[in-house]
C-alpha cells in the first residue's frame, strides 16, 4: 500500500480514504477530501487558496529548496528484500525526519525575527513620536533631590538669621 498525496492540497492520503478522478487522458488525480475535489472541479488555483500547501510554498511560509525535501520523491524501481537494506534505510528515514524537523524549527524561528524586528522598530517610532506622553522617572529623581537641597539649605539660613 502506498500514500499518495492529495492533487490539489498536498496533504497525503491513505489507503482506501478520498475520492479519485481519471481525466479523458488518463491522467489520475488523487483527493483527500470533498473541499479539495470541489475546489478542483471549479478549477481553482491551489496557490491562490490560503489553506493548501502550494499556497504556503508560494508565500514563503514553508521550506522549499531543501535538500531533506528530496527523499519525499516517489521513486517506482523494485528492489529485492534483504534485511540489511531494510534496517539502514528506517534509520536513514530516522534520521531524515530529525534534520527536518530541526530545519523546520529554524525556518520558523528565522520568520519569527523578521516580524520581532519590524514590531520593534515600530514601537521605536511610536515612542519617538509620542515622547512628551512619557514622563521620565529620572526625572523626578532630579527634582526631588533640587526639593530636598533647598530645604536643606533653609533651615541653615534660618538658623544663621537667628543668631544676628
Amino acid at each position: 500500500m502506498r500514500i499518495e498525496t492529495c492533487s490539489f492540497c498536498s496533504s497525503p492520503v491513505y489507503p482506501g480514504h478520498g475520492t479519485c478522478f481519471v481525466r479523458n487522458d488518463c491522467k489520475i488525480f488523487q483527493f483527500c477530501r470533498s473541499k479539495c475535489h470541489k475546489a478542483f472541479k471549479k478549477k481553482r488555483n491551489p496557490r491562490k487558496v490560503k489553506w493548501t500547501k502550494a499556497y504556503r510554498r508560494t508565500r514563503g511560509k514553508d521550506l522549499t529548496n531543501d535538500a531533506s525535501l528530496e527523499f519525499e520523491k516517489k521513486r517506482n524501481c523494485p528492489i529485492k528484500y534483504d534485511r540489511q537494506v531494510w534496517e539502514k534505510t528506517v534509520k536513514a528515514i530516522q534520521r531524515i525526519d530529525e534534520i527536518k524537523t530541526k530545519r523546520h524549527n529554524q525556518f520558523i524561528m528565522n520568520r519569527l525575527k523578521v516580524g520581532k524586528k519590524v514590531e520593534k522598530e515600530a514601537d521605536i517610532r511610536e515612542v519617538k513620536k509620542n515622547i512628551n506622553l512619557i514622563k521620565s522617572p529620572a526625572a523626578g529623581l532630579i527634582q526631588r533631590r533640587e526639593e530636598e537641597q533647598i530645604v536643606e539649605v533653609m533651615p541653615e539660613e534660618n538658623q544663621q538669621m537667628e543668631e544676628v
